[in-house]
């Protein structure tokens, strides 16, 4: 049965995934807007997703480009679940999981480092 979570909630849960980034790391995350959405409208079942240019892509024609986003899609985190003790286990996966891909890791990578 999915967990029932406020959106306050879980943007609380988002939140304090972010804060657990060490500074140095976090200070090197740029141009990028976390947010939260209730599903992705292609694949319901998508649990965050990285839209963007990697740090590791990027060249003097990125200058000027709108803010990379990394959306996390509650909906599917709580259904997922259950009990709001995985749900931020979930949390933090996905929002390191889709930073890691800002940084340039791809899927297989995050699997063998085992952030799936």
């Amino acid at each position: 049965m999915p967990v029932r979570m406020t959106a306050r909630r879980f943007e609380e849960l988002v939140g304090d995934a972010l804060d657990l980034i060490p500074p140095k790391l976090a200070g090197a995350i740029d141009n990028v807007v976390v947010l939260v959405a209730d599903r992705n409208p292609d694949e319901p079942d998508l649990l965050g997703l990285y839209e963007g240019v990697a740090l590791t892509e990027r060249d003097t024609h990125y200058a000027g480009s709108l803010p990379d986003t990394i959306t996390i899609y509650r909906g599917a985190l709580l259904r997922m679940c259950d009990s709001e003790e995985e749900v931020v286990e979930e949390v933090v996966i996905t929002v390191i999981h889709e930073i890691a891909h800002h940084f340039g890791i791809d899927d297989d990578r995050l699997h063998e480092l085992g952030w799936g």
